[in-house]
């Protein structure tokens, strides 16, 4: 029997990789002899760098940037893929929610200007390709702190370059381009449909989270919607309305108006760098999961690709994960045989955080005897 482990990190918890190692351990415990094969997996969010570094032996390239308040410093990188002359550039690593504490977190003057940096620094090791990783931002800027780190200048009506932050892009009237083109092609790894602007759009979805009032919202989503004007009349580029336009703050709309980049499905980025259809190759399951496996799950994320990618296979699907909010009904529709969650319904959360690797190991060995021993 020939088992493909491809889990998603459990945030908060456990690494993608730890994940992977803990299913992999239990299941060769309870069946041994079992071939196994483990593929930690990413969507383009927070830990998409290290699966990717791992799977492709990448270096890592240390470089102290601008963090997501203008006037911290912070220790970040990206991964350097040199023999495709790739760069995978995690702006959580500089702009991330996570960097900030609850007091500090406020989107009117958070900035991805760490991210451009990092673009920036991949640039000049003359990178061919740039992956940039948009999950767990503290920022919506709309992706001026990464343009203004790479030389884009915004100028209000006094020909004055505008402060980072989502609080100043009202007062942008003139965009002006930097000397220097981009040289590398940039895919933006989104799991988002998002758009730039309005009920579903950055600043109202995503605000909160990154320390947002109702006013304070209001006000980001009118000013990322007048960047949006600027940028169709001046750049003649409409990010407005396209679908995921508005991920990582709407840094993915930046990206596609100062970079020329294109968005692009993260999970699939993914596992066509760590090789996952070809480990597939007669394989009889495939084990994914995450944290929480949700409707969200099937949109894009993790478990989707790797369901996907296994049923055009015939490999059987099983999901671990550490909650299981999804009827059966709805995801054998899916193409998923089975799910098994690690959290009981009446176990504190505090606690399952606790013990993931406990609970995580208790739930493979419950999946190995019932799906595996028969």
């Amino acid at each position: 029997m020939k088992i493909v482990v491809a889990m998603d990190s459990f945030k908060g918890s456990l690494a993608a990789t730890d994940a992977c190692q803990i299913v992999a351990e239990t299941i060769d415990a309870v069946v041994p002899g079992t071939q196994i094969v483990t593929k930690p997996m990413a969507d383009g969010g927070e830990g998409t760098a290290a699966v990717i570094m791992s799977a492709a032996h990448g270096q890592w390239i240390k470089k102290r940037v601008t963090g997501p308040r203008p006037e911290m410093q912070v220790d970040a990188g990206f991964v350097w893929l040199a023999d495709e002359r790739t760069a995978v550039v995690e702006m959580a690593s500089a702009s991330g929610l996570q960097l900030l504490d609850a007091r500090q977190r406020n989107p009117l003057l958070t900035t991805t200007y760490g991210t451009g940096q990092l673009i920036a620094e991949a640039l000049d090791y003359r990178a061919q390709r740039l992956l940039l990783a948009v999950g767990g931002s503290a920022t919506i800027d709309g992706g001026t702190g990464a343009a203004m780190a790479l030389g884009w200048r915004f100028q209000d009506e006094t020909g004055r370059q505008v402060p980072q932050g989502g609080g100043s892009l009202q007062a942008i009237a003139e965009i002006i381009p930097p000397d220097r083109d981009m040289e590398a092609s940039v895919e933006v790894l989104c799991d988002v449909d998002n758009p730039l602007c309005g009920p579903h759009g950055a600043a109202r979805v995503y605000g909160p989270q990154k320390g947002a009032t109702t006013e304070m919202v209001e006000t980001l989503d009118a000013a990322l919607s007048h960047l949006a004007a600027c940028v169709v009349a001046q750049l003649g580029r409409n990010v407005r309305d396209l679908p995921g336009a508005g991920a990582a703050g709407g840094l993915a709309a930046g990206a596609v108006a100062f970079m020329d980049a294109r968005l692009v499905s993260g999970v699939e980025v993914v596992m066509a760098q760590i090789g996952l259809a070809e480990a597939l190759a007669g394989a009889d399951w495939v084990i994914t999961g995450e944290g929480c496996f949700d409707h969200q799950s099937l949109r894009g994320k993790v478990v989707s690709g790797v369901a996907r990618l296994a049923t055009e296979r015939g490999v059987r699907i099983g999901v671990i994960a550490g909650q299981v909010r999804l009827p059966p009904q709805v995801y054998t529709t899916a193409g998923i045989d089975t799910a098994v969650a690690c959290r009981g319904s009446r176990m504190d959360l505090d606690y399952a955080l606790q013990h993931s690797a406990e609970l995580l190991a208790q739930a493979a060995r419950q999946f190995a005897r019932d799906r595996l021993t028969v």
